[in-house]
């Protein structure tokens, strides 16, 4: 019986792309961490292309990819960073669209709760209603902040200013 063996030239990329750790490198490759580690260590691997990785993904995501001319020597480099980077973009592209189905189901409770005729028996009911709501949008306005990489300092205050001012209408309800 023999076995088959792994692919180190996939594994040298995804390991310099940086994008998967070395456990889901091994993971994917059917082989221990340890021997990725002790290969790399060998062979001189560095993750060096992350960085490369996450701003070929954010021109994709945002369109405005560049076509650019690379010395012989980077070729390799490249390819590394193309495959890397068309993962990150896909996953990037798909939080974008649960994100859209999310705000839809957000937007709807809003309506509904707007809408909604609180009396005795149900105030119980629309208070934890109206909590659920508060949390769903937040949730959907970090995750949109985070897929459309508006996430700065500023940012991050607007929304915790915004999650206190709704704390304070779901305690008016």
């Amino acid at each position: 019986m023999t076995t088959k063996q792994p692919d180190w030239e996939a594994i040298e990329r995804a390991y310099r792309a940086g994008s998967l750790s070395v456990r889901a490198i091994a993971e994917e490759a059917g082989v221990s961490h340890v021997a990725i580690a002790k290969r790399a260590k060998k062979e001189g691997w560095a993750r060096d292309l992350t960085d490369k990785v996450r701003a070929a993904a954010k021109r994709k995501v945002t369109n405005a990819v560049t076509t650019e001319s690379y010395q012989d020597a980077l070729v390799t480099e490249e390819e590394i960073i193309e495959e890397a980077s068309d993962k990150v973009a896909s996953v990037v592209l798909a939080h974008r669209v649960d994100l859209a189905q999310w705000r839809n189901i957000a937007n709807k409770l809003s309506v509904f709760l707007c809408t909604a005729n609180v009396t005795e028996d149900n105030h119980g009911d629309f208070a934890r209603s109206l909590n659920a709501g508060v949390d769903a949008q937040l949730k959907v306005i970090k995750g949109e902040r985070q897929a459309y990489n508006l996430d700065t300092e500023t940012g991050d205050k607007t929304v915790s200013d915004l999650a206190a001012m709704m704390d304070e209408l779901s305690k008016e309800a």
